[in-house]
């Protein structure tokens, strides 16, 4: 390799470092509470991963764009079923910077999956709500089935720093990170969001009527 070609590729190589830099610091999300990820996802389901092979949007096998195909078997959907009847597959960006999501293949583990639909693939990422089955509670289980859904009118506000409030009736206070320094607490676990008779909303556990189960904003 003469001179040139060596300056030429070094110089190739210092733009795709500066590029790699660029997409380690691209993904970021904004915390989100299970409901809302629920209500603002296209579809959600229970599956298991049996497949994994990388895909090209384009016809360059080489493209840095590449994409993840997880093959997957549909254990249950709880939303979606109007857009598609069973999913095979999902698809994911490639790198981590870009927001992908890396699942176990073939493994006894099944997953909450959440995600979007565009030209009629499913895609899921990081700033989906995606965990493993076994690590989702009772109460998550269950408002997946109805409650979320049902609170789909109503907005969550995350509260980032105290004092915080909300604004409208039709918001639910969500003071996890600042009350147990976790993101996924109390309220993330045990709570959904419902809209109340009045049109206002509140937080709501489950179990015996709704009547004695509303909690006022500020708790938990």
């Amino acid at each position: 390799m003469n001179a040139t070609l060596r300056r030429l590729f070094a110089s190739l190589m210092l733009l795709f470092g500066l590029r790699l830099q660029e997409l380690v610091d691209a993904c970021s999300c904004a915390p989100i509470h299970p409901q809302e990820a629920f209500c603002h996802a296209d579809i959600v389901i229970r599956a298991k991963v049996t497949g994994k092979k990388l895909v090209s949007p384009s016809d360059n096998e080489r493209d840095p764009f590449r994409v993840i195909q997880y093959e997957i078997k549909q254990i249950k959907m709880f939303k979606g079923f109007e857009k598609i009847k069973d999913v095979q597959y999902v698809y994911t960006p490639l790198y981590s910077s870009l927001c992908g999501v890396n699942l176990e293949v073939n493994s006894k583990k099944q997953y909450l999956l959440t995600g979007q639909i565009s030209n009629g693939k499913v895609n899921i990422h990081l700033c989906n709500f995606i965990i493993p089955w076994e690590g989702l509670s009772l109460y998550q289980k269950k408002n997946l089935n109805h409650r979320y859904h049902m609170g789909c009118e109503c907005n969550i506000t995350t509260c980032y720093s105290l004092p915080c409030s909300i604004s409208e009736a039709n918001e639910c206070l969500w003071t996890d990170h600042q009350i147990e320094k976790n993101l996924y607490g109390y309220q993330a676990k045990q709570f959904a969001c419902l809209k109340r008779k009045d049109g206002s909303c509140s937080w709501y556990r489950g179990g015996p009527p709704p009547g004695k189960e509303f909690i006022d904003i500020a708790e938990p």
